[in-house]
């Protein structure tokens, strides 16, 4: 057995090796003496199988990328879901900015860093747990934080999601409740039975109701960290 604080969890990890290893050090758990909450071990049966189905992925790869599917999975019975987003805490509070590939979140938290300096962090840069504990939303480093493994064992209070897209014109606005929820359920796992699509809609409605929800639309330009900067920080 090898136990991981991971999101206010105890996770058994006890098989995994390279990058996911290297990436979970900063979680292992200093008391192994105590039960896990749940087991993420994945076979090297289903490693291999997956990289004969995709060999442009080599078995470090999907070894992160399978434990990661599984730690995903199994946190939606401890009121949890990982948000694909860079999340970084601020003041003690936690900001995620989330969207699809591409569009700027890394680039747009680093705004964040370079201007506050000590005062802000990154929680995690790919994709952070939120848990509901207690009826609060909170932000969770993980060990699943992306190439440049940019993330931080600790669990904050959620003040805020941002939804993130390209635009021309920097602009902040309260998010639209059916487009935060394609936004939200996008960016999550999604392929589940129904019992735990269920559950995960029933996590999504108490995280909208416990955080503030907003639409980002931003260039790279310094004003887009003003621009949500003073709305969020209001």
């Amino acid at each position: 057995m090898a136990l991981y604080d991971i999101a206010g969890l105890k996770v058994n990890m006890p098989n995994i090796s390279g990058r996911t290893l290297a990436q979970a050090r900063a979680y292992l758990s200093k008391d192994q003496t105590q039960n896990a909450d749940f087991t993420v071990d994945v076979s090297r049966e289903r490693i291999i199988n997956a990289v004969k189905e995709h060999p442009e992925l080599d078995e470090n790869d999907w070894e992160y990328m399978l434990t990661g599917n599984d730690f995903y999975r199994k946190l939606i019975a401890f009121d949890g879901i990982v948000l694909h987003s860079s999340c970084i805490s601020v003041d003690e509070k936690a900001f995620a900015f989330s969207a699809g590939s591409g569009v700027g979140k890394t680039t747009h938290t680093k705004m964040w860093l370079e201007n506050l300096k000590d005062r802000a962090h990154i929680i995690n840069d790919d994709k952070p747990a939120i848990r509901i504990i207690d009826g609060k939303a909170y932000a969770c480093g993980t060990p699943w934080s992306g190439q440049a493994d940019c993330s931080t064992a600790e669990i904050v209070p959620l003040e805020a999601i941002c939804f993130l897209e390209r635009s021309n014109e920097n602009y902040i606005k309260t998010a639209d409740t059916q487009k935060a929820i394609f936004g939200i359920f996008s960016q999550t796992v999604k392929k589940l039975d129904e019992e735990n699509m269920d559950m995960l809609f029933d996590i999504i409605e108490r995280i909208f109701r416990s955080v503030r929800l907003y639409e980002l639309g931003c260039d790279d330009s310094e004003n887009a960290f003003i621009t949500s900067y003073n709305e969020l920080m209001k």
